[in-house]
């Protein structure tokens, strides 16, 4: 399972009671690919994605649906992803060619021996955060100290924070649901701040956030590649990028109605309303573009962001030292060359 995918795994159970059904049926047989491709003879490239089409896949499906991918020469089938796909694995194991995931998930990979390299970004930093009733009185990290936390207990952020803030916290394993939080006003729970708002404030709950960011952990949602794929096609992986940024752009910043119906095509049940919500955040916190004091932009790779997060992990011994350079976990070689 992905990294966002965990998160989405406790976000489609709150909405459970809002969109039932919405899962049924949903599986890789349910993949979107550009209409009659196959008689034109262009380049096959499959992408796993880390969850069920949604906006933060917009990109993609706005490239699809207005044609970017074809005029590049590719045929590219979008493949939903679920709980139980294992992204980069999937990618490795030569069932895509590029896959959804985070940067922490490949740097994982890369050091387990898979091979996979990310090679452009979907969110520059993740939107994720500890959430907590408003009237919490908990504003800073530091206040966590002695405190209990619903988290995934693997999670990178949890050794990070102890260290860097000198604190101790008990993590009560995530169990992806909403009932501990909407019972007890004082109950601190990892989330995912543009969507989980959406279902736990129709259930009464007003939410408010520590984003993770804010403590210097920046990990970011990444498109990622086979390696051997990369190396033996960078024409073709350039030129899916290529398509990716232009669709990506034109969806949080144009009209994002053709990526919207073909992603309500590919999940029919979804709550347009939720996707308008997902959209607005994603828009709000400049996830797409990022900062361009630190030269970001649509799809770009901020190196200095991975090799520091690679040196986290390393401080925190989760990964050997020298075990991942930064070379092997990511590279800006298929991106588009800056505009000046």
């Amino acid at each position: 399972m992905s990294y966002l995918a965990l998160f989405r795994s406790r976000i489609w159970l709150l909405a459970a009671p809002l969109v039932a059904g919405f899962c049924a049926g949903c599986s890789k047989e349910t993949a979107v690919n550009s209409d009659n491709n196959a008689a034109k003879k262009l380049f096959p490239i499959r992408v796993q994605l880390d969850w069920l089409p949604e906006p933060e896949h917009g990109g993609l499906y706005q490239a699809l649906a207005k044609g970017y991918f074809a005029e590049e020469g590719l045929d590219v089938k979008l493949l939903p992803g679920g709980s139980n796909v294992l992204v980069t694995q999937f990618v490795a194991t030569n069932q895509a060619e590029i896959g959804q995931s985070a940067t922490t998930q490949v740097i994982q990979a890369v050091a387990g021996g898979l091979p996979v390299i990310n090679v452009g970004s979907i969110f520059h930093r993740m939107p994720t955060g500890l959430m907590m009733h408003e009237e919490n009185p908990i504003t800073k990290f530091e206040q966590l100290d002695g405190k209990s936390i619903m988290a995934r207990p693997e999670a990178v952020y949890i050794p990070y924070l102890k260290k860097k803030y000198g604190i101790n916290f008990t993590v009560i394993p995530q169990n992806f649901g909403s009932s501990q939080f909407l019972q007890d006003k004082n109950f601190i729970q990892e989330g995912f701040f543009i969507a989980e708002p959406y279902f736990l404030e129709k259930q009464g709950a007003k939410v408010k956030w520590l984003p993770l960011w804010d403590s210097g952990y920046e990990p970011a949602a990444t498109l990622f590649a086979n390696t051997k794929f990369a190396q033996e096609h960078p024409e073709q992986l350039r030129a899916f990028l290529r398509a990716f940024i232009r669709g990506w752009k034109e969806y949080l910043e144009g009209d994002p109605a053709a990526g919207n119906a073909l992603i309500n095509q590919a999940n029919p049940k979804a709550d347009a309303d939720f996707f308008k919500f997902e959209r607005d955040q994603i828009i709000k916190f400049n996830l797409g573009k990022g900062d361009a004091a630190q030269s970001e932009d649509y799809g770009t790779l901020n190196l200095a962001k991975i090799k520091g997060e690679i040196a986290i992990m390393e401080d925190l011994g989760l990964l050997p030292a020298g075990k991942v350079p930064l070379e092997k976990a990511a590279t800006t070689e298929y991106l588009p060359e800056p505009k000046k």
